[in-house]
């Protein structure tokens, strides 16, 4: 799949892919528990912040869903009607599942080399290849062209809080990146009665934004400023700047 940069990011590390804000990047294989993501840039291959990145809207592709249920989609639709599914056999992978009319057909996606392919031709990304076989068959028996349902809406414009890969940074401009997705089990601090006077850092938060403060992972924050919901203002290791308020937890002694 292909995603859009929504920041820039300097890779810090080995395995990590730096790139710029709006370049066009390829998402080889995600995992739910994780804040990166595996991804290819220019034949280079590594991983990437998945809150950096916004996935290009497909209606055609179903994520995560088993072949008995892409044939309950698929059954009875017009021939060539189609969906792309992450492969149940090969995590990781990918699979083309078609409606034949009667039937629905299943089309391993093999991946080498950073190229994509079902048959001969290959392609660089999967948005490409199902271009391709809009026109032209996928399949060998008989002429089946890739095409969508005839009820299928314009996919809506992108928002943050629709995506599959979301982006729960909420900033102040999108200018400001965030440094990693909090994990499914870091939340926002929730409002309590009082005001905190310390705060712990969930994880790392290091923009390139002077203004920002800089803090690494279980450190204490002095916290200066919370009256703006979206953007708190404290002190850690003698700088002071601000940062989104969740990427901490507030400390109430």
């Amino acid at each position: 799949m292909e995603a859009v940069a929504l920041f820039s990011f300097t890779a810090s590390g080995a395995g990590k892919l730096s790139f710029q804000k709006g370049d066009i990047i390829k998402v080889t294989e995600m995992e739910d528990d994780s804040c990166w993501v595996s991804a290819e840039i220019q034949g280079q291959r590594g991983y990437v912040p998945e809150n950096y990145i916004s996935l290009l809207p497909y209606p055609w592709f179903a994520g995560r869903v088993s072949r008995l249920e892409a044939e309950e989609r698929l059954h009875r639709q017009d021939v060539g009607v189609f969906l792309v599914r992450e492969s149940e056999s090969a995590p990781g992978d990918f699979s083309v599942s078609v409606s034949y009319g009667k039937r629905v057909e299943h089309f391993r996606v093999l991946e080498g080399g950073g190229q994509y392919c079902i048959w001969d031709e290959s392609f660089r990304s999967l948005n490409r290849l199902v271009d391709f076989y809009r026109a032209h068959s996928i399949a060998v028996e008989k002429v089946v062209r890739l095409r969508d349902p005839p009820s299928a809406a314009p996919p809506p414009p992108s928002q943050p809080d629709r995506n599959p890969y979301p982006n729960p940074y909420r900033s102040i401009s999108q200018d400001s990146p965030p440094s990693a997705r909090l994990g499914p089990s870091q939340r926002a601090p929730e409002p309590v009665a009082g005001k905190p006077r310390l705060a712990q850092a969930l994880c790392d938060y290091t923009p390139p934004q002077t203004a920002h403060l800089h803090f690494l992972r279980g450190d204490l924050i002095d916290l200066l400023d919370c009256s703006d919901s979206r953007a708190w203002r404290g002190r850690c290791r003698g700088r002071v700047g601000i940062f989104p308020p969740e990427y901490v937890q507030p400390l109430f002694h």
